[in-house]
């Protein structure tokens, strides 16, 4: 039987600080590592009241293992992948529960390649958690610690580079890193890039006083006002730990993220026809739609992003142009930078964006992109994988792919179905152009869960 996970999810593990998460599990974490990673290990972690405690019980966890430390600080997850794969390292640790509630607190352990650790990897350190196989140094062989907070400036430069000098120029920018710590990076790369830079929630504070971790269509409503009321082209927000970035255009609307990977993917495929596009089952069809238009072909992966990152590496490992990547919640992937989620790095791409349609406003420019209805829900059960296999029977006429849960594909629509790898519930998408056919798709599942699983709850 194949070994899965216990305490690590899609992105790492996390948990209430106090409750779950707390500083013996995470020293357990650190020792586990260490034990794995013999070497030097880059720490980092975001705002959260709890971030310093917990970093400090990481790191007596690798110090007892012999491991050297460099606390990195305050940082974006992505800029500590990005010092991780530039730099010699063993590997990395972040601090974060990047979208959650303040209450909330937790550990990504990442590679020397500076992606977040494999499910074999991850497998084999909860396997030294549980059994507390640590690899502890003499006294006179323990690690040591090295802070280096300044060293966030290595990711600004690299990803301003990326860009010609003054792209920005003549742009007004609203950011709203959320009191996360891309407050000290994306207002810095903007500018950088020769964009007016205003900023709202840009004072690092783990209570999230402004709005929370999230950056939702409400919580950035203040965002939208300011970006209305200064003029600004656009407004970028962040999540906890910066990975992901969120829009709002000129006219104060919140760009939905899958219309935000396709303009960046639009831009990159225009400059890189025949490419492929790698993207999770659960990504709108208008990623493929805007592949075709450029010559560009589209490989699907489970949901989650270290899975299309490592399928990105896969791929050029044998020779593939891969151009791009990501998913459609805002967390895209670029293989000429790193190969990770960078929220940084895709506000930077609006910029190009804009500057390519060279005066167009972003409202006209995501108005012109094919429409796409989606509609998402989810149903509580305590055996989703029971209810994933029903709804497979009652469909097993139809064409269906298997790369993650159940995905019906009909000429005008297609409907995922599959378990939350977090909690006890199955998620479903169904998407078509026209709404009439998605809701129809929608309610022929219902209507198996209805009859097939009664105890599954919408909610």
């Amino acid at each position: 039987m194949q070994k899965k996970k216990r305490m690590f999810g899609t992105n790492g593990v996390r948990g209430v600080t106090g409750e779950t998460m707390t500083p013996t599990l995470v020293y357990k974490i650190g020792a586990a590592l260490g034990s794995m990673r013999k070497g030097t290990i880059a720490v980092g972690r975001d705002t959260r009241t709890s971030g310093e405690a917990l970093s400090h019980a990481l790191k007596a966890g690798l110090l007892m293992t012999g491991c050297d430390v460099l606390d990195l600080g305050i940082l974006p997850t992505p800029a500590l992948q990005y010092i991780i794969k530039s730099g010699r390292f063993s590997g990395g640790a972040m601090i974060t529960a990047s979208h959650n509630p303040p209450e909330y607190n937790g550990v990504k352990v990442i590679e020397p390649d500076g992606t977040e650790m494999s499910d074999e990897e991850t497998i084999k350190l909860e396997e030294r958690f549980f059994t507390e196989e640590f690899d502890l140094a003499t006294w006179d062989t323990v690690g040591r610690e090295t802070i280096a907070p300044e060293r966030f400036e290595n990711y600004i430069e690299a990803v301003t580079s990326h860009f010609p000098p003054g792209i920005g120029e003549g742009m007004t920018v609203v950011v709203d890193p959320g009191s996360g710590p891309a407050a000290l990076t994306t207002p810095i790369i903007l500018a950088r890039l020769g964009c007016r830079v205003h900023t709202i929630n840009a004072r690092l504070d783990g209570t999230f006083p402004g709005r929370m971790p999230e950056p939702s269509p409400q919580g950035l409503q203040p965002l939208a006002e300011m970006v209305v009321a200064t003029g600004a082209d656009f407004g970028v927000a962040h999540d906890g730990d910066a990975d992901r970035a969120a829009f709002i255009d000129e006219i104060g609307r919140y760009v939905e993220e899958n219309c935000e990977f396709g303009l960046i993917e639009d831009y990159i495929c225009s400059k890189k026809t025949g490419g492929i596009i790698v993207t999770p089952v659960a990504t709108s069809s208008l990623i493929r739609e805007i592949a075709e238009r450029h010559g560009c072909s589209v490989d699907y992966t489970p949901v989650g992003s270290i899975y299309v990152a490592r399928r990105m590496i896969e791929l050029i490992a044998a020779g593939k142009d891969v151009v791009f990547g990501g998913e459609g919640n805002g967390g895209l992937i670029y293989p000429d930078h790193q190969f990770c989620r960078d929220g940084g790095m895709t506000a930077a791409m609006m910029v190009a964006v804009l500057a390519t349609h060279k005066g167009r406003k972003l409202s006209e420019i995501i108005d012109d992109l094919p429409a796409y209805h989606l509609i998402k829900e989810k149903y509580h059960t305590n055996d989703p994988h029971t209810v994933v296999r029903a709804v497979e029977e009652a469909f097993s006429g139809e064409k269906i792919e298997k790369i993650d849960g159940i995905k019906i594909l009909r000429e005008n629509a297609w409907a995922l179905v599959r378990a939350s790898g977090t909690e006890p519930m199955i998620r479903i998408m169904v998407e078509a152009k026209d709404p009439r056919v998605a809701d129809g798709l929608y309610q022929e599942i219902a209507r198996v869960l209805t009859k097939r699983v009664p105890t599954a709850d919408r909610s």
